[in-house]
């Protein structure tokens, strides 16, 4: 359930002023496209109404809050490719991804919080840990709505070039129309080669033609 307090108690810490940011990920178990992050500073005098766990919310009430919160707080978006996350695994690239987007912010954040237990490493400022922050807190909320409807708009782009897999519905999920089509039409470049479905398919023996 949303704490509304949780941003209020950090100010009444840090000093009425102080820029509080959410930071949340979503894409991480998806089996291709990047891992996308967001940050968001709320303005408390103009916080949209109906801030939720993205996870919660159907697609339509997603895109409903999107641009709200656009125009009314400063967000930062970052995305770390299917490329990275294979060179520096998933939970690597997440932190990076998040780190990434509290940089994109048009004014630095005084106080970050992280959806989850781990904190991005070297972030320039202090940090709190909120496991289901986005089912908690407000900032991270509008985090976690910000990250999906941006990465669910990459994956239909990328569905458009790429129309066997499904991408436009699944997001790069392991779905049957996603297994069917790598079982048809094989990897991409965007697929993450170091997760074990995708893998498996690159290194599955090779039936010869006769």
């Amino acid at each position: 359930m949303i704490d509304p307090n949780i941003e209020q108690n950090l100010r009444a810490q840090l000093g009425a002023s102080a820029r509080i940011s959410g930071v949340d990920e979503v894409g991480r178990g998806s089996w291709a496209g990047p891992v996308t992050a967001c940050a968001v500073v709320l303005d408390p005098s103009n916080i949209p109404q109906g801030l939720a766990d993205s996870k919660t919310l159907s697609a339509k009430e997603r895109n409903t809050l999107y641009e709200p919160i656009l125009n009314s707080a400063d967000v930062g978006i970052a995305h770390v490719s299917a490329e990275e996350i294979d060179r520096l695994n998933i939970l690597q690239a997440s932190l990076l991804a998040m780190k990434f987007a509290l940089e994109q912010l048009n004014t630095p954040a005084d106080f970050a919080l992280i959806d989850g237990n781990k904190a991005p490493p070297n972030l320039s400022i202090p940090s709190e840990c909120l496991i289901k922050g986005d089912a908690r807190c407000l900032s991270i909320a509008a985090a976690s709505i910000v990250a999906k409807v941006t990465r669910d708009h990459i994956m239909v782009s990328l569905s458009q070039q790429f129309p066997q897999y499904g991408w436009e519905n699944n997001a790069g999920y392991g779905t049957k129309a996603h297994q069917d089509g790598l079982k048809n039409y094989g990897v991409t470049q965007h697929h993450r080669r170091s997760f074990k479905p995708i893998n498996n398919i690159l290194c599955a023996p090779k039936t010869p033609d006769f």
